[in-house]
C-alpha cells in the first residue's frame, strides 16, 4: 500500500481560479499525440473542459483551495506520465456507496472509458458546469449526478452523510461520502445492474460487493482500499 493521506473533513471549500498551467503549455504536441493515441484505443473518451486543483490547505476539519480550468487531454496525458508537475491534483468526489446491511459497492469500468478495468466508486472529475455563480466548486452536486449517471440511483433516495473524508494518493485527491441505501447488498446490485443493462454505453459493466479486505482486488486503486480500511477501523 503507498504511503496515503486521510482526513476526516466536516466541509469542503473549493474555488476556481483562472490560471494557465505550464505543463498544458508547455507539452502541448506532445499532449497532443498523447490523446490522439488514446482515444484511439478507448471510443468513449473526448476532449473536454475538466477542473483540477493547483493549492489546497486543511485546518479545523475544512479543506480550503482553489481550482483551475484545463483540457482533459492535459490531465490524462498528466496521469499517464506520472504526475510530471506535482504541484496539481487529480481532485474528484466519490460516493462511499454502502447497503443496508453494512458492504459498500464498487463498479467496475467499462472498455471503453478513461479509466477502463479499475474497479472504485462512482465518480467524476468536476466540470466548469459544476462552478457556481460565487466561483465555488459544487461537489455535492457532482456527486449526485455522477451517482445517478454511473448507477441509476438518486441521492433523494439515499441517506448522505454530511462530511467528507479526504483521501490523497500521490497526485490523486479523492473525496469522498458515505451514502447509505435502504436495500441489502444484493437487492442494490439487482437493482444497478438492472440499470446498466438498459444504458447503451454504460460506465460501469459490473458490480462488486466488498464486505472485507478479502473481497479487494489488484484493479482497486489505493484511494478505494485505504479509504475501506480506514472506514473498517473506525
Amino acid at each position: 500500500m503507498p504511503d496515503i493521506e486521510i482526513v476526516t473533513l466536516d466541509r469542503i471549500d473549493l474555488k476556481v481560479e483562472s490560471w494557465s498551467w505550464p505543463f498544458a503549455m508547455e507539452r502541448r504536441a506532445e499532449i497532443d499525440r498523447y490523446f490522439a493515441e488514446f482515444q484511439r484505443k478507448r471510443s468513449g473518451v473526448w476532449n473536454g473542459r475538466a477542473l483540477m486543483m493547483n493549492r489546497y490547505a486543511i485546518a479545523g476539519g475544512v479543506l480550503r483551495g482553489t481550482c483551475f480550468e484545463t483540457d482533459y487531454a492535459s490531465l490524462c496525458a498528466w496521469r499517464h506520465w506520472q504526475f510530471p508537475d506535482a504541484n496539481v491534483y487529480n481532485v474528484f468526489a466519490a460516493a462511499a456507496l454502502q447497503s443496508a446491511d453494512g458492504a459498500y459497492l464498487i463498479g467496475e469500468m467499462a472498455a471503453d472509458t478513461a479509466a477502463a478495468g479499475l474497479i472504485y466508486f462512482p465518480c467524476g472529475t468536476p466540470e466548469p458546469f459544476d462552478i457556481g455563480a460565487d466561483g465555488a466548486v459544487d461537489l455535492a452536486g457532482n456527486l449526485h449526478r455522477e451517482l445517478r449517471e454511473e448507477t441509476g440511483l438518486d441521492i433523494g433516495a439515499l441517506n448522505e452523510a454530511s462530511g467528507w473524508t479526504f483521501v490523497r494518493d500521490g497526485g490523486y485527491v479523492a473525496l469522498l461520502k458515505y451514502v447509505m441505501a435502504r436495500q441489502s447488498a444484493q437487492e442494490l446490485r439487482d437493482r444497478i445492474m438492472a440499470f446498466l443493462a438498459g444504458e447503451a454505453r454504460p460506465e460501469f459493466v459490473d458490480i462488486r460487493i466488498v464486505r472485507s479486505a478479502g473481497d479487494f482486488h489488484p484493479l482497486m486503486p489505493p484511494f478505494v482500499t485505504g479509504f475501506l480500511e480506514h472506514a473498517w477501523a473506525k
